[in-house]
Protein backbone atom coordinates (compact mmCIF):
# COMPACT_ATOMS: atom_id res chain seq x y z
CA UNK A 1 0.00 0.00 0.00
CA UNK A 2 1.04 3.59 -1.04
CA UNK A 3 0.82 6.67 1.23
CA UNK A 4 -1.47 8.03 -0.81
CA UNK A 5 -3.67 4.54 -0.91
CA UNK A 6 -3.17 4.53 3.14
CA UNK A 7 -4.51 8.30 2.94
CA UNK A 8 -7.29 7.03 1.09
CA UNK A 9 -8.13 4.41 3.70
CA UNK A 10 -8.42 7.45 6.36
CA UNK A 11 -10.86 8.86 4.47
CA UNK A 12 -13.30 6.17 3.25
CA UNK A 13 -13.05 4.08 6.36
CA UNK A 14 -12.60 5.61 9.22
CA UNK A 15 -16.19 7.31 9.77
CA UNK A 16 -17.54 3.54 9.67
CA UNK A 17 -14.82 2.43 11.87
CA UNK A 18 -15.69 4.84 13.99
CA UNK A 19 -19.48 3.93 13.82
CA UNK A 20 -18.65 0.69 14.04
CA UNK A 21 -17.11 0.74 17.26
CA UNK A 22 -19.31 3.52 18.80
CA UNK A 23 -22.27 1.39 18.30
CA UNK A 24 -20.43 -1.25 20.57
CA UNK A 25 -18.90 0.73 23.22
CA UNK A 26 -21.29 3.79 23.44
CA UNK A 27 -18.57 5.86 24.22
CA UNK A 28 -16.77 8.87 22.22
CA UNK A 29 -13.46 8.80 23.61
CA UNK A 30 -12.99 4.78 23.64
CA UNK A 31 -13.61 4.54 20.20
CA UNK A 32 -11.75 7.66 18.97
CA UNK A 33 -8.83 5.86 20.11
CA UNK A 34 -9.26 2.12 18.82
CA UNK A 35 -9.98 3.94 15.49
CA UNK A 36 -6.79 5.52 16.33
CA UNK A 37 -4.92 2.96 17.40
CA UNK A 38 -6.39 0.97 14.53
CA UNK A 39 -4.96 3.13 11.98
CA UNK A 40 -1.51 3.42 13.61
CA UNK A 41 -1.33 -0.24 12.84
CA UNK A 42 -2.59 -0.06 9.80
CA UNK A 43 0.46 2.24 9.14
CA UNK A 44 3.14 0.02 10.60
CA UNK A 45 2.34 -2.54 8.17
CA UNK A 46 1.49 -0.45 5.44
CA UNK A 47 3.92 -2.13 2.72
CA UNK A 48 2.86 -5.62 3.79
CA UNK A 49 -1.33 -4.82 3.40
CA UNK A 50 -3.01 -4.63 -0.30
CA UNK A 51 -4.79 -1.60 -0.29
CA UNK A 52 -8.40 -3.82 -1.55
CA UNK A 53 -7.45 -5.58 2.24
CA UNK A 54 -7.43 -2.72 4.10
CA UNK A 55 -11.05 -2.02 5.55
CA UNK A 56 -11.46 -5.28 6.53
CA UNK A 57 -8.14 -5.60 8.60
CA UNK A 58 -8.72 -1.83 10.09
CA UNK A 59 -12.98 -3.76 11.31
CA UNK A 60 -11.01 -7.06 12.10
CA UNK A 61 -7.64 -4.59 14.13
CA UNK A 62 -10.54 -2.23 15.56
CA UNK A 63 -12.72 -5.27 16.60
CA UNK A 64 -10.22 -7.36 18.41
CA UNK A 65 -9.07 -3.91 20.14
CA UNK A 66 -12.47 -3.53 21.25
CA UNK A 67 -12.69 -6.83 22.98
CA UNK A 68 -9.68 -6.55 24.81
CA UNK A 69 -10.67 -3.55 26.36
CA UNK A 70 -13.80 -5.01 27.06
CA UNK A 71 -12.04 -8.14 28.57
CA UNK A 72 -10.31 -5.93 30.87
CA UNK A 73 -12.59 -3.94 31.97
CA UNK A 74 -14.96 -7.22 32.50
CA UNK A 75 -12.24 -7.91 35.05
CA UNK A 76 -11.75 -4.91 37.00
CA UNK A 77 -16.06 -4.38 36.87
CA UNK A 78 -18.63 -7.04 37.89
CA UNK A 79 -21.65 -7.17 35.36
CA UNK A 80 -24.83 -7.69 35.78
CA UNK A 81 -26.55 -10.49 34.33
CA UNK A 82 -29.57 -9.79 32.49
CA UNK A 83 -32.98 -11.98 32.78
CA UNK A 84 -35.84 -12.37 29.82
CA UNK A 85 -37.98 -10.25 31.25
CA UNK A 86 -36.06 -7.20 31.79
CA UNK A 87 -35.78 -7.13 28.36
CA UNK A 88 -39.06 -6.15 28.17
CA UNK A 89 -39.58 -1.99 27.30
CA UNK A 90 -41.16 0.08 29.14
CA UNK A 91 -43.53 1.97 27.34
CA UNK A 92 -42.91 5.20 29.00
CA UNK A 93 -40.72 6.84 26.22
CA UNK A 94 -42.02 7.19 22.35
CA UNK A 95 -38.13 8.31 21.53
CA UNK A 96 -37.12 5.26 18.65
CA UNK A 97 -33.80 5.74 18.50
CA UNK A 98 -33.28 5.94 22.27
CA UNK A 99 -35.59 2.52 22.41
CA UNK A 100 -32.90 1.04 19.63
CA UNK A 101 -29.89 2.22 20.88
CA UNK A 102 -30.72 0.62 24.49
CA UNK A 103 -32.06 -2.49 23.00
CA UNK A 104 -28.94 -3.16 21.22
CA UNK A 105 -27.28 -2.24 24.49
CA UNK A 106 -28.71 -4.97 26.17
CA UNK A 107 -27.29 -7.29 23.56
CA UNK A 108 -24.43 -9.73 24.38
CA UNK A 109 -21.30 -8.37 22.70
CA UNK A 110 -20.91 -10.67 19.77
CA UNK A 111 -24.71 -10.44 19.04
CA UNK A 112 -24.79 -6.90 18.83
CA UNK A 113 -21.21 -6.73 17.20
CA UNK A 114 -22.70 -9.10 14.27
CA UNK A 115 -25.99 -7.71 14.12
CA UNK A 116 -23.83 -4.12 14.03
CA UNK A 117 -21.86 -5.22 10.82
CA UNK A 118 -24.94 -6.88 8.99
CA UNK A 119 -27.76 -4.00 9.75
CA UNK A 120 -25.60 -0.87 9.98
CA UNK A 121 -22.64 -1.45 7.93
CA UNK A 122 -23.72 -4.16 5.62
CA UNK A 123 -21.56 -6.69 5.72
CA UNK A 124 -21.86 -9.95 4.50
CA UNK A 125 -21.99 -13.06 6.15
CA UNK A 126 -18.73 -13.90 4.81
CA UNK A 127 -17.13 -10.95 5.84
CA UNK A 128 -18.41 -10.34 9.63
CA UNK A 129 -16.76 -13.95 10.46
CA UNK A 130 -13.78 -12.97 9.04
CA UNK A 131 -13.58 -9.43 10.88
CA UNK A 132 -14.90 -11.41 14.29
CA UNK A 133 -13.00 -14.41 14.27
CA UNK A 134 -16.19 -17.03 13.92
CA UNK A 135 -17.42 -19.45 11.50
CA UNK A 136 -20.44 -18.43 8.95
CA UNK A 137 -23.02 -20.23 10.65
CA UNK A 138 -21.97 -18.58 14.20
CA UNK A 139 -22.30 -15.28 12.42
CA UNK A 140 -25.85 -16.06 11.62
CA UNK A 141 -27.23 -17.63 14.65
CA UNK A 142 -25.65 -14.66 16.60
CA UNK A 143 -27.48 -12.20 13.88
CA UNK A 144 -30.83 -14.48 14.43
CA UNK A 145 -30.79 -14.47 18.36
CA UNK A 146 -29.74 -10.52 18.12
CA UNK A 147 -32.58 -9.82 15.46
CA UNK A 148 -35.04 -12.16 18.19
CA UNK A 149 -33.95 -10.23 21.32
CA UNK A 150 -34.15 -7.10 20.19
CA UNK A 151 -37.97 -7.89 18.68
CA UNK A 152 -38.70 -9.32 22.16
CA UNK A 153 -37.85 -6.11 24.04
CA UNK A 154 -39.17 -3.76 21.36
CA UNK A 155 -42.57 -5.75 20.59
CA UNK A 156 -44.38 -4.31 18.11
CA UNK A 157 -43.53 -1.13 16.24
CA UNK A 158 -47.85 -0.08 16.78
CA UNK A 159 -47.20 -0.33 20.45
CA UNK A 160 -44.05 1.54 20.59
CA UNK A 161 -45.31 4.89 18.26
Amino acid sequence: MTVKEYNKAVDDFSDAVWRFIRGNLRDDDRANDIVQDSFEKLWRHVTEIDFRMAKPWLFSTAYNNMIDIIRREKRMVFSEDTDNESMIYDQASPDLNEILHKAIGRLPEIQRSSVLLRDYEGYSYREIADITGQTEAQVKINIYRGRLALKSYIGKIESVI
